[in-house]
């Protein structure tokens, strides 16, 4: 059974830049489409960005032209890289299969951007 770890959150102000890693215990190539989610306090849990085992990859309206999916076949880990970060961007960011999905999510990571 796949599992993922999720790193790489913490506090940036306005306009900063983080990179967030989901590692995999499996084969991550196994499920082919991954995505990063992110989950608000007291708002469900919303898809921000895709990406299938071919490269191709989507992303919500409110994330376009900012955040950037990746995937390592070799570390057999996903990647978002999130730029000019915003406060409504303040969340826990999970990743987990699109299409099919594991049933037992991660810890999660914390983003909280603030001044």
């Amino acid at each position: 059974q796949v599992q993922f770890v999720e790193s790489g959150g913490g506090l940036v102000q306005p306009g900063g830049s983080l990179r967030l890693s989901c590692a995999a215990s499996g084969s991550i190539f196994s499920i082919y489409v991954m995505g990063w989610y992110r989950q608000a306090p007291g708002k469900q849990r919303e898809l921000v960005a895709s990406i299938t085992s071919t490269g191709s990859t989507n992303y919500a309206d409110s994330v376009k032209g900012r955040f950037t999916i990746s995937r390592n076949y070799a570390e057999r880990t996903v990647y978002l890289q999130m730029n000019s970060l915003k406060p409504e961007d303040t969340a826990v960011y999970y990743c987990n299969g699109v299409v099919t999905k594991i049933s037992s999510w991660g810890q999660g990571t914390q983003v909280t951007v603030s001044s």
